[in-house]
């Protein structure tokens, strides 16, 4: 008997042996947009380690994580929502909750998975565990219309700051009873198209598509209401052409500084984040979309609408100017750093790769096949305010 329990022992130690074991922090995940996959990712070795299909219309999808990135949760446009066990490499669940939906955001204490809905507008809250509707609040902002919902971004408390583009407002909803949010309201200005969260979470910020400026409301003192900054931002009287709405997730404080893109203009703007005053603009090579900051503030890599989309400009902080011009592929639409910013991950779309580059030499490192790749997404941004 003791031999056979040695045997049997010794069978399953060399099972788990060749079993491949990763840590969470080390992994991500691309979404191939025109075909309903995902490529799974460790960011140490550069290479795939999985691909999952079935997961609809992933056209304009984006993925948030569980406290300890084991989970994806993935939002598509179809309304989909899909959750990854990274480790695993397979489909936990998938429920379709809308019929057009733009994305989605997970609360702080890592319960309650949010998705934020074009039709019908409004947001619904899903018990991480099991994708069970919890809530939904309809974003009626007059009797009887409803409003697309853009900008999710998670608060501290459990909260969720979201924009109405119909609506002209900023809700902030409270799911401290999951089954009973507590939602608040505010003016904001014409047709806010996107949101962020500064990175210490205090404020919420709406880019205005109807008039320029920024709607910006301090999750700390809401009660004081949304207020007006950047006034100029925007197309202002020349009314520019404008390729690509730039996404404002997009924006990056850095050093006391915001880097955002121009709306219609070749030039990424610097404001200052103590009076959200303009103090700077550093010409680039095309309509900035992204505006991302390396981890440690360094550097803030740029890239662009289209026709200038298989470009990517590289600022440097501290010169304050563009310090690398780069043409990595053709439809440069994400860019993702490794957690502590050696490396950033561009997705090349009409390539049909994800390009790495180091992020200190400029040099190429490797690259990833995927077809029509869009959005990049690691594991890191569980630990991140607003991602």
């Amino acid at each position: 008997m003791h031999r056979i329990l040695s045997f049997l022992l010794a069978l399953v130690l060399a099972a788990c042996a060749g079993a491949p074991q990763r840590g969470t922090g080390d992994l991500g995940l691309v979404i191939e947009r025109a075909n309903g996959h995902v490529t799974l990712v460790d960011t140490t070795s550069r290479q795939p380690y999985a691909r999952i299909g079935g997961l609809g219309d992933l056209s304009h999808a984006s993925a948030v994580y569980s406290r300890d990135g084991r989970y994806a949760f993935v939002f598509g446009r179809d309304g989909g929502l899909t959750k990854i066990d990274m480790l695993e490499a397979k489909v936990v669940k998938r429920v379709i909750q809308s019929g057009n939906a733009i994305g989605g955001s997970i609360s702080q204490d890592g319960r309650i998975v949010v998705a934020q809905n074009y039709t019908p507008g409004g947001i619904k809250a899903f018990d991480a565990e099991t994708l069970e509707l919890l809530s939904e609040v309809p974003a009626e902002f007059a009797p009887g219309q409803f409003s697309k919902v853009v900008g999710l971004a998670d608060s501290s408390g459990n909260r969720f700051a979201y924009a109405l583009f119909d609506g002209g407002e900023i809700w902030v909803s409270d799911f401290s009873d999951p089954r009973r949010p507590v939602t608040q309201r505010f003016p904001a200005g014409r047709q806010p198209y996107d949101g962020l969260v500064t990175p210490d979470g205090r404020y919420f910020l709406a880019g205005l598509f109807g008039e320029d400026g920024v709607a910006m409301l301090d999750l700390w003192q809401p009660e004081k209401g949304a207020r007006k900054i950047l006034e100029n931002y925007g197309r202002g009287q020349e009314k520019l052409p404008v390729f690509k709405m730039p996404h404002l997730r997009g924006w990056s404080v850095a050093q006391g500084k915001a880097y955002l893109p121009a709306i219609g203009r070749h030039e990424v703007l610097v404001v200052d984040v103590a009076t959200w005053k303009e103090v700077g603009r550093i010409p680039v090579r095309g309509q900035p979309v992204f505006v991302m900051a390396r981890p440690d503030g360094r550097q803030v890599w740029v890239n662009f609408a289209f026709p200038d989309n298989a470009n990517v400009d590289v600022i440097d902080t501290l010169a304050g100017q563009v310090v690398q011009r780069m043409t990595p592929g053709k439809g440069i639409l994400h860019m993702e750093f490794t957690p502590r910013g050696e490396q950033v991950w561009l997705s090349a779309r009409d390539d049909h790769k994800v390009l790495i580059y180091d992020t200190a030499n400029f040099q190429r490192i490797g690259e990833i096949a995927a077809e029509s790749p869009s959005g990049i997404f690691f594991t890191t941004r569980a630990a991140r305010i607003g991602f």
